[in-house]
């Protein structure tokens, strides 16, 4: 162990950063360039990373492969690794799915049809597929009987959060021309929508699921998800 503490130096755990990060053999060259060294520190950092990793030594091991630097599992752990990554795989969210997330993180408790009118377009599926996740879960129901969806300790979880309060400010949020463009369009036809819908009553459609010719429909493949 003393052995180790004294030739894991800066260099050796910012090049073994990179290698985690990276999915294919980083070749030397690029690792000069992103580290910003010279040939000779470059060269003891692999060697201290190769002794750190020695065959043998951890569940990883240092490799060069196809001109490059690479991480990977040793050999003696593949049955295990095979285990694990025979077990089915969560599918990324869709973009409908993280929007709908998204709104649910930052106004929950929210109702479905609220949803709808923020994002423009019907949130039945994206809902429906992040309450099969646990991504989200009802909580309670509104004064007009529509129920209310909050995030789950999943959500906390898989975002790395400790709490709602790590959620970015939105303040901060530096939108691009072409992220404006399509949010005024979404909140136009959002409008647009309202306008021309039937005025709410108490118990009526405003806070239930509504009639669903009333919603704003939009693309209808929004929010099919992936197969």
């Amino acid at each position: 162990m003393r052995r180790l503490v004294i030739h894991m130096n800066d260099l050796a755990r910012t090049v073994e950063a990179l290698l985690f990060l990276s999915a294919e053999p980083v070749t030397e060259s690029e690792l000069l360039a992103a580290c910003e060294c010279e040939e000779e520190a470059l060269a003891e950092a692999l060697m201290a990373l190769g002794e750190a990793f020695a065959p043998g030594q951890r569940g990883l091991e240092l490799r060069e492969l196809a001109g490059g630097w690479t991480l990977a599992t040793a050999p003696d752990t593949e049955p295990a690794a095979r285990r694990l990554l025979s077990k089915p795989r969560t599918p990324p969210l869709s973009p409908a799915q993280a929007e709908t997330l998204a709104i649910v993180a930052y106004l929950q408790p929210v109702s479905r049809p609220e949803i709808t009118r923020i994002r423009g377009v019907s949130a039945d599926s994206a809902a429906g597929t992040l309450l099969e996740r646990g991504l989200i879960e009802e909580s309670g129901r509104s004064p007009f009987g529509a129920v209310l969806y909050r995030t789950t300790p999943l959500f906390l979880r898989l975002f790395g959060m400790v709490s709602l309060d790590d959620l970015p400010d939105v303040e901060e949020w530096d939108p691009s021309p072409e992220e404006e463009a399509d949010l005024r369009e979404r909140l136009l036809r959002a409008g647009e929508a309202r306008a021309g819908a039937t005025p709410p009553t108490e118990g009526g459609p405003e806070e239930g699921e509504g009639d669903p010719a009333e919603l704003p429909q939009g693309d209808p493949e929004d929010d099919v998800d992936p197969a």
